[in-house]
């Protein structure tokens, strides 16, 4: 596992006043299962063993491993740089685009290292979907965009798609908004409609894990609440894993938070723990606001 003291540094504890000014109340954000919730109960989805990753001689992250567990929301925080969309992005081989990217170590998805030769990339993109910090619909309609992904899988029949483009309208809470405009275009959507199109989209397909990479970070706050919202909702489908640099957000949506920096995994566990009663000093250091 990673050797965390290198990494915290040797200032003393903040003092009680000091911590209690930046904390973040909890209580009432998490909607899930809270305390009670331990990963050695859980299911893995997920397994990172021993990961290391390289852009060409730049190492960016070290000796990582964690479970990810299956149908909870799972959410990467840390500063600017430290390494959580390219650990996000390595869960479907994403990173495979960027030249001079390489890995060691292993993920793990039901017994199977997803780095070995033989995997068939496009089908773990499928089963592993991914919906990125900005809303990028297709310059196509409402309906085309959600049926794409059935379409290149071969699905054609249109009593198919149309019930595959409702339930995925309707998992993304955006069927009664749009079900009179369907073959309007996409474009024309606003950003937070458009950021839950890309979702719909994404599930059209039925993922087993959906990977969101700052989903609402470029969306309003009433576009953010649904898109949290949504979260909620989809983890009884889904396995979710989430980056965010919102706090707040990471307690209200998450079962399990990962805290990152400097490339390594500080710490991980259960959100309302980890927010509340830190392992790593460093950990409490950026939850408390003394570095971001």
């Amino acid at each position: 596992m990673t050797d965390t003291q290198n990494v915290t540094g040797s200032q003393g504890k903040p003092a009680a006043h000091e911590t209690k000014s930046h904390s973040i109340d909890i209580s009432s954000m998490n909607r899930g299962e809270g305390s009670s919730l331990s990963l050695e109960q859980e299911t893995t989805c997920l397994d990172v063993r021993n990961m290391d990753l390289f852009y060409g001689e730049k190492q960016a992250l070290f000796d990582v491993n964690m479970t990810i567990p299956k149908q909870r929301v799972t959410a990467f925080i840390g500063p600017s740089g430290c390494g959580k969309s390219t650990l996000l992005r390595s869960l479907n081989r994403m990173n495979d685009l960027v030249d001079g990217c390489r890995i060691t170590g292993e993920i793990n998805m039901e017994g199977q290292n997803i780095y070995q030769k033989n995997v068939d990339v496009a089908e773990l993109r499928r089963r592993v979907g991914m919906v990125f910090q900005k809303p990028n619909p297709f310059p196509k309609s409402i309906y085309e965009n959600v049926a794409y992904g059935l379409r290149i899988q071969g699905i054609n029949k249109k009593r198919t798609l149309d019930e595959a483009v409702e339930w995925a309208l309707r998992s993304a809470a955006l069927w009664d908004e749009v079900k009179d405009r369907l073959h309007e275009s996409a474009l024309g959507m606003s950003g937070g409609q458009q950021q839950r199109l890309v979702i719909a989209r994404t599930i059209a397909v039925k993922p087993e894990v959906l990977l969101l990479d700052e989903p609402a970070s470029a969306l309003d706050p009433i576009s953010t609440l649904k898109i949290e919202e949504l979260i909620y909702e989809l983890k009884d489908k889904f396995t979710i894993a989430i980056v965010t640099h919102n706090m707040q957000q990471a307690a209200r949506v998450s079962d399990y938070t990962a805290f990152m920096y400097m490339g390594n995994l500080i710490e991980f566990g259960n959100t309302d723990m980890l927010f509340t009663n830190p392992k790593e000093k460093k950990t409490e250091d950026y939850i408390t606001g003394r570095y971001g």
